[in-house]
């Protein structure tokens, strides 16, 4: 059976014929071949097909072969190397959808590929091209083979129509459907989809539009329902399906969507593809909100239980899926996370007192350095530092403290500790066996209690001791930005309780919960993804738009790159009213300022295609997505002269301009790659 299926994927494998040659080469141990193979290209190319045909010819080969999935690795050092532990000397390492923790990239290539074995065979396959960083340097020049993946030239797009036998007659229709995008070409062809004149891109809508054709009508509801699982978690396993459709349907619709062209799985479960997943879950969330809310409401038990009773590892896999199923709605840009892996969480090590010491100063000053100190001498385990995942230097910490009763000399020490302990007494003091735990300091000085993926791993920190620590009464969260934090507060069950001015001139409120009257399961229906239910929440037909001269565009985009991270800026900017984001499928006035983001970071990345553009590419997202301090820093990181960093950003603008000019004034609303 296993050689029948083998035989199956190479014949309906086309074209490729070129990055096939390229890994032979490096497989057979050739004197000029690459150790070291980077595939990169738009979600749907191809990129995982391709990597199932290298594991094939790996295995032909007589070659090991080990898979590791970046969208399923926790995003660090630790969890990527757990993945290949104990891997053969002559294994070709196949990691797929690398994107997902591309933070890591710099400590593969510094530390992680250099720690493995000459005979191993590495193959990297993901949405971004490999850093200048990497590619500039002499070392890597002759081990390292970058491979930009594009489209099916037309004669390999014709065979892979007759491959799935469409017929002749309607070929061209779905050529000119689909052009050369091996996804687009496989669910057309799925369908013998045809009547279509304009070229295609795999937008949600029309995806949306072409899984209906593709599944058709569902054998079931309870299928149906299964599918919008799929689409709604981070990975799918029996357990869930079984949490949601039932008991005794959880395995065959396991097996049912594992049939799904887009279906593929790895060690933790079974997942849809992103932009498959992201069509069917925006669908139903408009199409039906009460039935959104309540699928959502089954995943988020089971997730949740798994996180409170799971080891600690397995549970903060649970938590950050928990998180992923928050990506929408009011709540969204709280819990999205473009990037993961750049930064990691440890636990406190003798060397990072100074380090801790020097992080406080520069983010709150002096007085607030004296109560740190306090707390490592006190309650050390409290501390979380968060390190950068290439070097492994302490970039931010948190102190998350466990407290059981108020002690004179703590209070003394710590204003923020004793208005705590005050409003306990207050409101409900402690019983016997319980306790409170506050987290005093959220610690990252290059965003300050702001939206960041550092902080995000601290979110999931603390939400994890939420879920597990037995006895908890009270938690408190500190933040000098009540304004920012205050509707995720309120989200989490979290009610502003007191205030206190500080000599470096902020003024810290304190969010307090108590988990007495809010039992995890009635805490996790109030923190529901938001807006379910309102009006507001279906698609917006005929929104005011704003009208706006070239000139005038042009510069509201370049302020929104400027102020892609600031929620409150890039809610502010006229673009949000522009035409091309109040037509975008399923569009919401609360939400504009996330389909802008999504529509600015769709245009930068659309000049990675372009090998020609590609410098422009990561200058952009260098600048703009990474936060760097300023410019002069950002070129230093892409090894350019500041003059030369200067002209490509000069250059990266005006294209991204021209390419959402053209979008806005389209007379439909078109992609990005399209144009």
């Amino acid at each position: 059976m296993a050689d029948r299926l083998r035989w199956a994927r190479e014949r309906a494998f086309v074209g490729r014929s070129e990055e096939i040659a390229v890994f032979r080469r490096a497989l057979a141990g050739e004197a000029d071949a690459a150790a070291v193979i980077y595939v990169h290209g738009p979600g749907g190319v191809g990129k995982s097909t391709l990597l199932r045909r290298f594991a094939d010819e790996s295995r032909d080969a007589g070659r090991p072969v080990v898979e590791v999935n970046g969208r399923l690795v926790d995003p660090s050092p630790a969890g990527f190397e757990s993945e290949t532990a104990g891997s053969p000397v002559d294994a070709v390492l196949l990691i797929d959808a690398f994107e997902h923790c591309q933070g890591l990239e710099m400590w593969l290539y510094e530390r992680f590929l250099p720690s493995l074995p000459q005979q191993t065979l590495v193959v990297v396959a993901g949405r971004e091209g490999p850093s200048p960083s990497w590619t500039s340097q002499l070392a890597w020049s002759e081990l390292l083979a970058v491979v930009p993946l594009g489209d099916l030239d037309p004669s390999d797009a014709e065979r892979l129509l007759e491959l799935r036998a469409v017929a002749p007659a309607v070929r061209a229709q779905v050529l000119a459907f689909a052009g050369g995008h091996p996804l687009a070409l496989s669910l057309a062809a799925s369908v013998a989809a045809d009547g279509y004149g304009a070229r295609w891109a795999p937008t949600p809508d029309v995806l949306t539009f072409l899984l209906s054709q593709l599944v058709g009508e569902v054998p079931t509801q309870v299928h149906r329902l299964a599918l919008e699982v799929a689409a709604h978690a981070m990975t799918t396993t029996e357990g869930l399906l079984r949490a949601v459709v039932g008991e005794d349907r959880g395995a065959e619709m396991f097996t049912w969507l594992r049939r799904l062209p887009v279906a593929d799985w790895g060690r933790q479960g079974m997942f849809l593809h992103d932009l498959v997943s992201d069509a069917i879950d925006t669908d139903l969330r408009w199409r039906d909100p009460q039935g959104y809310e309540e699928m959502h409401r089954r995943v988020g038990h089971h997730l949740l239980e798994q996180a409170r009773t799971a080891s600690p590892a397995a549970a903060m896999v649970a938590i950050r899926e928990l998180s992923y199923i928050k990506r929408y709605g009011s709540m969204g840009s709280y819990f999205q996370m473009r990037r993961e892996g750049d930064f990691h969480e440890d636990t406190l090590r003798p060397g990072d007192h100074d380090a801790v010491r020097r992080l406080i100063v520069q983010a709150e000053g002096p007085e607030s350095a004296a109560i740190v100190d306090f707390w490592l001498e006190r309650q050390p385990e409290a501390f979380w530092i968060y390190r950068e995942t290439v070097t492994g230097e302490p970039v931010a910490f948190m102190t998350w403290l466990r407290l059981s009763e108020p002690r004179a000399d703590e209070t003394a020490a710590d204003p923020v500790l004793a208005q705590m302990w005050e409003h306990v007494g207050r409101t409900s003091p402690l019983r016997a066996g319980e306790h409170a735990m506050l987290a005093r300091f959220f610690i990252y000085p290059p965003a300050y209690y702001e939206i960041s993926p550092v902080l995000h791993l601290m979110q999931l920190r603390v939400c994890a001791d939420w879920i597990r620590s037995a006895g908890l009464a009270w938690s408190f969260i500190i933040s000098p930005y009540p304004r920012l934090w205050e509707q995720l507060m309120e989200h989490l069950g979290h009610e502003a309780a007191t205030a206190l001015d500080w000599p470096n001139g902020h003024t810290y409120t304190l969010f307090a919960c108590d988990w007495r009257t809010t039992p995890l399961s009635i805490w996790f229906d109030r923190t529901q993804p938001g807006g379910l239910t309102d009006e507001a929440s279906t698609p917006t037909t005929g929104a005011p738009t704003a009208t706006l001269t070239r000139a005038e565009f042009d510069a509201a985009v370049r302020d929104a790159l400027r102020d892609w991270h600031r929620e409150d800026a890039i809610a502010a900017s006229p673009l949000c009213r522009a035409r091309m984001v109040t037509i975008q499928p399923g569009y919401v006035a609360e939400h504009a300022a996330q389909m802008l983001r999504e529509l600015l970071t769709d245009a930068v990345d659309s000049l990675s295609v372009d090998p020609r553009e590609a410098k422009l590419h990561r200058v952009l997202a260098t600048t703009y997505f990474h936060r760097v301090p300023n410019q002069m820093i950002a070129a230093e990181r892409l090894s350019l002269p500041y003059s030369t960093y200067r002209r490509h950003r000069q250059r990266g603008l005006e294209r991204v301009c021209e390419l959402l000019w053209k979008r806005e004034t389209a007379e439909r609303s078109l992609p990005v790659s399209h144009l």
